[in-house]
């Protein structure tokens, strides 16, 4: 698949800690409320930590208890949605329009939000760009 930000193995492990390698180019996952962006009320734009792609607003993050932050909506096109049938269930992934970088999964379960959707992304995905920077 074409992207935007395409690179090789290498400058990817050069340009990413090894902690933000696993998660975004081999699809690892954090532990749950270590990351820093689980309780983060700041206003801005959520961009991916690999390509800087703007992804998520701040207005659409929530408290959802997971452990990770949770938004309910992606800025438009900005990611895609992959089939993921490891751990032996079947959820959908979320990547980086951008790069092709995981972020997480995204469940239905959103509940009270308007689109009834829980984007359950990984901190080390993301970095936050400030409103007032």
């Amino acid at each position: 698949m074409g992207y935007d930000v395409e690179k090789t193995d290498e400058e990817w492990r050069a340009e990413l800690s090894a902690e933000e390698y696993a998660v975004l180019r081999r699809a690892g996952t954090e532990a749950p409320f270590v990351g820093e962006y689980t309780d983060t009320e700041t206003t801005g734009v959520y961009r991916c930590k690999a390509c800087r792609a703007k992804l998520f607003e701040s207005d659409t993050k929530f408290h959802s208890g997971c452990g990770w932050p949770s938004f309910y909506q992606p800025l438009t096109d900005t990611v895609e949605y992959l089939e993921d049938t490891s751990h032996g269930m079947k959820r959908v992934e979320v990547r980086c329009a951008g790069c092709g970088s995981h972020l997480g999964h995204v469940f239905p379960d959103g509940y009270g939000t308007p689109t009834g959707d829980r984007y359950c992304i990984n901190s080390i995905s993301l970095t936050l760009e400030p409103a007032d920077s």
